[in-house]
């Protein structure tokens, strides 16, 4: 009987689980057990679900193109569950600021965009997102095929670069740069093109152009019919029922919550190992693995098996990995970025009106400043809290269980300081619109703001997804990233919902004329969650592909081990699906 462990209960550790369990109902030798050092399962995916709405507090789906999280949904007995995104009427927007208009306002993306590239040219002709110069650019960037071809590097290059190659620096900045962010919450100069845009870079090595490229694999809908299949799935009643689903059908005893794994050891290094716990020898050398373990109220305990696999966050990979060989753990990606989401809820969706759309992205600010950091004085805790594969698209979108009370803000985390909260667990605008309508979020303050938003991202899910609200709700998520987020986290949960509700006003109010009278407050959300995700997001830094290749060379020298998660092939659920099955296939002997 083999023995595999698992180390972390995310989405990948419990896929690699339910696909050893299945592959023992078969008829393999073969059982594991699944370490979670905190008390729930699922990781990022949790799901909150309260009157009517259904709020995800991670995710809130994956991209219909990859099979693979369908296909477990599918074997899960879900199919009744799957639904797809309101693609009829998907708009994305981009909150512009400019030289002229430096507080910013909302503008929706083109039809027919494919992240920054565009399928129908004729659609950038009533574009306010563009200048001329760039519209150009986009113009220009066909006949170039063949320079364009000439000018592909040797190595990798960042997404900044090949952006910039292609269509200059007005797209990187206004398009590719939200877009990139908004799914890797990284930097654009940073960014691997190899790792997080595959399929643009094998369409650059066949065609040159990009836009010839997709316009030659595109099939627009005749007839006014729409796709089978929307650009993005989810489950009816919300990801978290996929983790239950898993876990019902995972053997109980393999399941280990609570349980931190402080170190793991290949046994021809350490032939015998003692368990103080047990006050006994054992002998470890029929198993290859030894794995070390601490729990509440238990001293250090060890358990011996035939293999690991490491599901678990990137730190934690590294502290693990480094003692066996510190420059493996090196050849990781070096840095992660973090997130922070707030979810408001509210009961009348007329008296909180938005733009038609998925949600709007906020461009990087090119220079941040490090002083526009939030200042909770400015928010008074006491104040009432009321508050990339490529996807054939009309143009590129958002991506990104008990439940409190109403009006309270939740959180599974410890907040840095005290707050009364409640801890639970675990296609564009019609020509002829000059302006969306304008949004009532809070009062409008006296003088425009010049600074960038500290928002990356806010999606619209009662349009972006059905049944998500009871009816006539609505459900609105804002996402902070990076050292936005970093900074933000920091201040405890009433502020962070505070800080979201200003700057959503903010940008929600951007388009409202200025001789009109100043909107009202939107009402009070019924439901406010609150969630940090610190350090959640990896960096597949330029030459990340060629790092991966060479730690996974490096570490056949330790037979049995394998790493998954979002470190090394992808952070959409569908890749993490897909790496965890085909591991356990593989530690069975069944690939």
């Amino acid at each position: 009987m083999r023995r595999i462990a698992i180390i972390g209960g995310g989405i990948a550790g419990l896929t690699a689980a339910y696909e050893l369990a299945r592959l023992a109902r078969d008829g393999a030798a073969v059982e594991a057990v699944l370490f979670e050092s905190s008390n729930r399962l699922g990781g990022l995916i949790e799901t909150v679900r309260e009157g009517g709405f259904t709020i995800e507090a991670g995710p809130d789906g994956w991209v219909s193109a990859k099979p693979w999280a369908r296909e477990l949904a599918l074997e899960l007995g879900l199919a009744d569950e799957l639904i797809s995104s309101n693609d009829a009427t998907r708009n994305t927007h981009i909150f512009l600021t400019t030289p002229e208009n430096p507080a910013g306002r909302l503008v929706p993306m083109p039809d027919g965009f494919n992240l920054m590239v565009p399928t129908n040219l004729s659609a950038l002709d009533h574009s306010r997102l563009f200048t001329e110069a760039a519209i150009a650019a986009y113009r220009a960037e066909p006949a170039r095929a063949a320079e364009l071809l000439a000018s592909i590097p040797a190595h990798d290059e960042s997404v900044a670069d090949f952006t910039l190659r292609h269509f200059g620096p007005e797209v990187l900045d206004r398009v590719a740069a939200p877009l990139l962010s908004g799914v890797f919450g990284g930097d654009v100069r940073t960014l691997s093109v190899r790792a997080v845009m595959p399929a643009f870079v094998q369409m650059e090595r066949e065609h040159g152009s990009l836009i010839t490229a997709l316009q030659a694999v595109s099939q627009p809908a005749t007839n006014n019919q729409q796709p089978a299949t929307g650009i993005f799935t989810t489950l009816r009643s919300g990801l978290g029922t996929l983790v239950g689903r898993l876990v019902t059908v995972i053997p109980p005893q393999w399941l280990r919550t609570n349980t931190t794994v402080t170190a793991i050891r290949p046994n021809s290094q350490v032939d015998v190992d003692r368990s103080p716990s047990a006050g006994k020898t054992n002998a470890t050398s029929l198993r290859q693995w030894t794995v070390l373990t601490s729990s509440a109220g238990k001293r250090l305990e060890s358990e011996t098996f035939d293999a690991v696999f490491l599901a678990t966050p990137l730190d934690a990979t590294r502290k693990l990995l480094s003692p066996l060989e510190p420059a493996d753990a090196q050849l990781l990606p070096t840095e992660s970025s973090s997130a922070v989401l707030v979810a408001f809820a509210y009961a009348d969706a007329s008296r909180v009106p938005l733009p038609p759309g998925f949600g709007f992205l906020v461009p990087p600010n090119p220079a941040p400043n490090q002083n526009a950091v939030i200042s909770t004085e400015a928010v008074p805790s006491k104040s009432p809290v009321t508050s990339t594969e490529a996807v054939p698209s009309k143009h590129s979108v958002i991506s990104t269980q008990a439940v409190p009370s109403k009006h309270s803000v939740t959180s599974t985390e410890s907040e840095p300081s005290k707050s009364p909260v409640t801890s639970t667990g675990g296609g564009a605008l019609v020509a002829e619109v000059e302006r969306p309508p304008h949004f009532a979020f809070a009062p409008a303050t006296p003088a425009a703001p010049t600074t960038p938003s500290l928002l990356l991202a806010c999606t619209f899910a009662d349009q972006k997804f059905p049944h998500r609200v009871p009816p006539n709700g609505r459900l609105i998520r804002a996402f902070f990233g990076g050292a936005a987020a970093d900074r933000i986290a920091r201040c405890n949960n009433d502020e962070i919902a505070a800080i979201a509700r200003l700057e959503l006003a903010r940008v929600l109010n951007s388009n409202a004329p200025l001789s009109a009278a100043p909107p009202a407050p939107a009402p009070p959300p019924v439901l406010t969650v609150v969630r940090r995700w610190p350090s959640s997001l990896p960096q597949y830094a330029v030459g990340h592909l060629d790092r991966v290749a060479e730690l996974e060379s490096r570490l056949s020298a330790f037979p049995g081990l394998t790493l998954l998660g979002n470190g090394l092939h992808g952070v959409g659920l569908p890749d993490l699906i897909r790496a965890a099955r085909t591991a356990a296939r593989t530690a069975a002997g069944r690939d």
